[in-house]
């Protein structure tokens, strides 16, 4: 709903909502009070999932009943009163045009796709060469999905192979991320999951075949934003250097597993990794993968890295065997990788914050 009788704030409105895909209702002012209420009684006042107020109607406003979702909206920078007007009218938030347009796009673009909590966001690194971070993050994804959770999984590697080759669906139809290296701005969440390969009840965006192994750091940071507002899970496989597009998809992540073999040699190549990615994660754990004869306990590499202890993956016999066959590693439910995912879920999914102490 727009309400404001400023005709050039509204022909600004209107085309910030038509590039939001968003139809809105406009009003130059709410009706009297009804015999159902205050004023905005009957007239979606409430119902609208969101509100711009105009500077110019706020006064007019001020008996309709509190609600969230309602933003003062304005053109004049300087006006010293505009904090007291959105007050009044329990707005959320000013915004001042044109400086605030990518900001109001984005929240009607919100309402338009229906965006509530956003995705569980976890991405997985390896704490040296080959510690398996990529079959970790591939049995989350399974794990996940199989928990009933939309789940979308981001091959952040270009060295790594590809996530599709994984999961056995390198030739499925769909976008891969150099179709996204020219992204600026917002991406459409449900356009992004619609147009990737879906391979084992989860959506993949990997890389393809070709030459091309940079995505710019805001296409990338634009991706991720995208796949968190389609709510459930995000799993992202990470490359160990940290560069500025690396560090775009850190800084959206809840939290960071750092896979480490449990040996001296790991830990201390783990430990430079560690200090890259701490710059930008807010959250880093390890997670211990196999136990080397006269290795290290899981506890002291954990305490060595100075991270807390995610858990410990066995060695499974057998499994670069299935997974050479086409078995994604942790798509069938058993062993010890998906034992430890669908533990991993059942703590993150079910704690308040989303994420597990």
């Amino acid at each position: 709903m727009i309400i404001t009788e400023d005709p050039l704030l509204l022909d600004d409105l209107l085309r910030l909502c038509a590039a939001a895909g968003a139809e809105p209702h406009v009003h130059h002012e709410l009706p009297e009070p009804s015999a159902a209420g205050g004023p905005g009684a009957g007239t979606g006042w409430e119902s609208a999932p969101l509100v711009l107020v105009g500077d110019d109607a706020a006064r007019r406003v001020c008996g309709a009943p509190r609600r969230d979702g309602v933003f003062l909206v304005g053109r004049d920078l300087d006006d010293p009163l505009v904090w007291q007007r959105a007050v009044e009218i329990g707005a959320e938030e000013v915004l001042r045009l044109p400086d605030a347009e990518c900001r109001l796009v984005d929240r009607i673009a919100d309402v338009v796709e229906g965006a509530g909590r956003p995705a569980l966001a976890v991405g997985v690194i390896g704490g040296s060469g080959g510690a398996g971070a990529s079959t970790l993050a591939c049995a989350l994804a399974l794990g996940a999905a199989r928990a009933g959770e939309r789940t979308i999984l981001i091959d952040g590697d270009p060295l790594g192979g590809g996530m599709d080759v994984l999961l056995g669906g390198e030739a499925a139809e769909g976008l891969r991320w150099p179709d996204f290296a020219g992204s600026r701005g917002r991406v459409g969440a449900g356009a992004l999951e619609e147009s990737l390969p879906e391979l084992h009840a989860l959506r993949v965006l990997s890389w393809d075949r070709g030459d091309r192994v940079v995505v710019p750091p805001a296409a990338m940071r634009s991706v991720v934003a995208a796949a968190r507002r389609r709510g459930g899970v995000v799993v992202v496989d990470l490359p160990r250097r940290v560069d500025e597009a690396v560090a775009e998809v850190l800084a959206q992540l809840d939290l960071v597993l750092m896979v480490v073999p449990g040996e001296l040699r790991s830990v201390a190549a783990a430990g430079r990794v560690a200090a890259g990615v701490r710059m930008v994660a807010r959250d880093v754990r390890v997670v211990v993968r196999g136990r080397c004869p006269g290795g290290l306990e899981p506890e002291a590499v954990a305490a060595l890295l100075g991270a807390s202890l995610a858990g410990e993956v066995p060695v499974e016999v057998g499994l670069p065997g299935r997974v050479a066959e086409g078995e994604p590693p942790g798509s069938q439910g058993r062993g010890a990788l998906a034992r430890f995912c669908d533990g991993f879920w059942q703590r993150a999914l079910g704690s308040a914050q989303g994420v597990p102490a």
